[in-house]
C-alpha cells in the first residue's frame, strides 16, 4: 500500500466514501428540511423562494431562526435585525472554515471556496475524524457536502409541497428535532470532561442572556463565552 499524497487531492473515490459517511445523517437532515419547507409555506413564501433560499443559503438552523423573525413588512430596521441574526447563526461556519486552513491552504482558491460553500456541522465533524485518521483527500469531504445539500434542498419542497398536512409541527414533537439533532453532533466531539467545560459555559451564558433580552442575542453571547472559556482552558 502506498501512504496518500502529502498535498490534499480530490478522487472519485473520496467523493464517494463521503457520501457514504454522512448517509447516517441523512433521515435527520430530511425531517429537518420538511420542517422548514412547511414553515415556509406558513410564512407565504412561494416554492420557488423556498427551495432558492436553501438552495443559496444552505444554513439549515439560520433559516429556521430567519423564518421566525421573518417581519410581515420589510422596513429597514426589520431587514437589518434579520440580517444579524442569520450572521450570528452562520458565524459558526467561518470559524469551522478556519479550521481547514492548514489542510486547504495549499490548494487554490477556486477549489477551496466553492467547496466550503457545502460546509454544515456534522460534515465538518466527519471530516476533522477523518484527517485525524490520516485522509487527505478533499472529496471526502466535498462528497459528504453534496449528499446533504441534495437532500436539503430536496426535503424542504417536500415539505412546502405537503405543508397542509403538517399544519402544527409541535403537536408532533417535530420542534425538538432540531436541539436534539445540535446535541447528537456533540456526541463525536467528546473530549473529557476539561474539554465539555466550554459547552457546559456556553449553554448556561445563552440561557441566562435568552431569559433577559429579547431577540437572538444569546446566539452571540453563548458563541462568545464558550470561545473565551476554551481559550483560557487551552494547555
Amino acid at each position: 500500500m502506498t501512504s496518500p499524497p502529502k498535498t490534499p487531492y480530490f478522487s472519485r473515490a473520496g467523493l464517494l466514501d463521503g457520501a457514504v459517511s454522512m448517509s447516517p445523517i441523512v433521515l435527520s437532515q430530511s425531517a429537518f428540511g420538511i420542517v422548514f419547507g412547511t414553515f415556509a409555506a406558513q410564512k407565504g413564501l412561494t416554492f420557488a423562494e423556498t427551495v432558492t433560499m436553501s438552495g443559496a443559503v444552505y444554513g439549515g438552523l439560520s433559516q429556521v431562526v430567519g423564518l421566525q423573525s421573518w417581519p410581515s413588512e420589510f422596513t429597514l430596521g426589520a431587514l437589518f435585525a434579520l440580517m444579524l441574526a442569520t450572521f450570528a447563526v452562520n458565524l459558526r461556519f467561518f470559524l469551522m472554515s478556519l479550521t481547514f486552513r492548514p489542510w486547504l491552504g495549499a490548494l487554490p482558491a477556486w477549489q477551496v471556496y466553492p467547496t466550503l460553500a457545502f460546509i454544515t456541522d456534522a460534515n465538518w465533524l466527519r471530516t476533522m475524524r477523518y484527517r485525524d485518521e490520516g485522509g487527505n483527500d478533499v472529496g471526502f469531504f466535498l462528497g459528504g457536502g453534496l449528499l446533504l445539500w441534495v437532500t436539503w434542498v430536496l426535503m424542504t419542497g417536500i415539505g412546502f409541497v405537503f405543508s397542509s398536512w403538517l399544519s402544527n409541527p409541535r403537536a408532533l414533537g417535530v420542534d425538538l428535532l432540531i436541539p436534539c439533532f445540535f446535541a447528537a453532533l456533540l456526541i463525536p466531539a467528546w473530549r473529557g470532561a476539561r474539554r465539555a467545560l466550554p459547552w457546559l459555559v456556553a449553554g448556561l451564558v445563552a440561557v441566562a442572556v435568552n431569559w433577559f433580552v429579547a431577540g437572538y442575542w444569546y446566539i452571540v453571547a453563548g458563541a462568545i463565552s464558550g470561545a473565551l472559556a476554551a481559550g483560557v482552558l487551552d494547555e
